[in-house]
């Protein structure tokens, strides 16, 4: 396996404001195989980003010696496709052909898609939708779509997130099978499933539908979203989220997802991220 980091992980990635080229090289210089990008309304990498503009990246990555590995965006947490307004439902389609054509300039595989949310944790005045009528439209969304993604031959990875829906590995599975398309599958979040259930049951269920892994770390005590905290800090049983991913036979990136960042000195977590992974990945 590789190890990769997210940028949102670094000083002003969550803000869009962090410098790509900066992102790479401080990523290199960690000890990091590989960099996960994020899409945003506007920036380096954004809605309105070229064919051109993303050939510049890779040219950096390769003079740097990174590897672009995936895209994310914290975009669907304002527009997805389980929400009442067609016209958010209509951006979160735009926003995922985006991602999609991006992610195939960058020559990557996956990118990362909330499928839907019941609500948004962190947002109470966010719509609440019914279960089913999210799983519905979540759906019929993911099989849209699933031929965009085969033409321009890049995954989507629907990731297991505080979106209270999908909430069990098998249900999981079930959707997308579903769905039916080999370009659908799971962005699989080890830290994300722990205050409900095991991420290494959800490994072995899930099985090679698993496209791509974020790596974070969770505190059960804590149980809300101050709990996520250093990798090996938490109660992750990295050991056996190891076999488990080991033994389905996954050998792509493993990418630290590292927020909320540090009040002071956060670009320490950088180096102490790549530390701790090197230590996981040894088990």
């Amino acid at each position: 396996m590789k190890k990769a980091i997210n940028y949102w992980s670094f000083p002003g990635g969550l803000e869009g404001k962090k410098s790509v080229l900066e992102c790479l090289q401080e990523a290199k210089a960690a000890g990091f195989d590989g960099v996960e990008l994020a899409l945003f309304m506007e920036g380096e990498v954004s809605m309105t980003s070229t064919k051109e503009d993303m050939e510049r990246i890779l040219t950096w990555a390769d003079q740097v010696g990174v590897k672009i590995c995936s895209v994310a965006t914290g975009l669907y947490w304002d527009y997805n496709f389980s929400s009442s307004d067609k016209g958010k439902v209509s951006m979160a389609k735009d926003i995922t052909v985006k991602l999609l054509e991006l992610a195939s300039y960058l020559k990557v595989d996956t990118v990362l898609v909330v499928p839907g949310a019941v609500d948004v944790f962190f947002n109470p005045a966010s719509e609440v939708v019914p279960y089913d009528v999210v799983y519905n439209r979540c759906l019929a969304a993911m099989k849209e779509l699933a031929p965009v993604a085969e033409k321009y031959k890049v995954s989507i990875g629907i990731e297991n997130v505080w979106n209270k829906f999908l909430l069990s590995p098998i249900e999981t599975r079930n959707f997308v099978d579903e769905v039916g398309s080999d370009y659908v599958g799971v962005y699989f979040d080890v830290g994300n499933v722990l205050r409900t259930g095991y991420p290494e049951h959800w490994i072995r269920i899930l099985g090679n539908r698993i496209k791509k892994v974020h790596f974070k770390d969770f505190r059960l005590a804590c149980g809300n979203d101050s709990g996520f905290v250093d990798l090996l800090e938490g109660d992750v049983n990295w050991l056996e989220v190891m076999k488990a991913l080991r033994d389905i036979g996954y050998d792509d990136y493993v990418v630290a997802e590292m927020i909320p960042h540090y009040t002071h000195c956060p670009e320490a977590r950088i180096v102490i991220t790549s530390h701790a992974m090197d230590s996981i990945l040894l088990l």
